[in-house]
């Protein structure tokens, strides 16, 4: 039996930092909350902490990852063509990104029904698995599944980021993978236009 299907339509910006710290930001202009963004950190020593807008954003968010520790703070992205700015709680981060890669070409190619199939998520599994710590569809906290269809992706190239007052230091690869699921973002750093579909576990008869 299948619970209900969620659809999350937006962005996934991955990045690490020479300080160790990765930052995982979604940005979410569609969602069943209505527009919203978060941000996920890992920190060197492992700690996971979630900065979501509202109680109900973190109570679904941290029900479907894991955190050690949960904030609800004002959460602004502002995309802006190349330059994406980010202001969360005690975060404050800018990104650069680079032009449109190869891959997004042909990400933006795939025709939007089958971004949000399974079943393409399961055939994109395949070739996502060569990439340390990536994965596109699996098991999510408090018994659901998820599954992410890519479909466009850009490098990002610069990152200023500035956490509790300091510095987090120059734009790093997002390695170890980061560990809130199932999968991670990327080790090279990168923007990308993803639909996410979390299904719910399905209600006992």
């Amino acid at each position: 039996m299948k619970g209900e299907r969620l659809r999350f339509d937006g962005w996934i910006a991955g990045v690490g930092t020479s300080s160790g710290t990765r930052l995982v930001v979604g940005h979410w202009p569609r969602s069943p909350f209505g527009p919203f963004s978060d941000v996920m950190i890992q920190y060197p020593d492992g700690e996971r902490l979630l900065l979501a807008p509202s109680r109900a954003i973190a109570d679904f968010v941290a029900a479907t990852y894991r955190f050690e520790r949960v904030e609800v703070v004002p959460v602004t992205v502002r995309p802006g063509g190349s330059e994406w700015s980010v202001l969360a709680g005690p975060l404050s981060l800018r990104l650069s990104t680079g032009s449109r890669s190869p891959l997004g070409w042909l990400l933006r190619a795939v025709p939007a029904p089958l971004v949000r199939s399974r079943r393409w998520a399961a055939l994109c599994d395949i070739p996502a698995r060569l990439m340390p710590g990536v994965r596109t569809l699996g098991s999510a906290g408090s018994g659901r599944r998820e599954w992410y269809g890519a479909r466009d992706l850009w490098p990002v190239l610069a990152a200023e980021a500035v956490l509790g007052g300091a510095g987090l230091g120059a734009l790093a690869p997002l390695d170890p993978p980061v560990e809130f699921g199932f999968g991670s973002a990327p080790r090279r750093p990168a923007l990308v236009r993803v639909t996410t579909t979390v299904e719910l576990a399905a209600a006992p008869p």
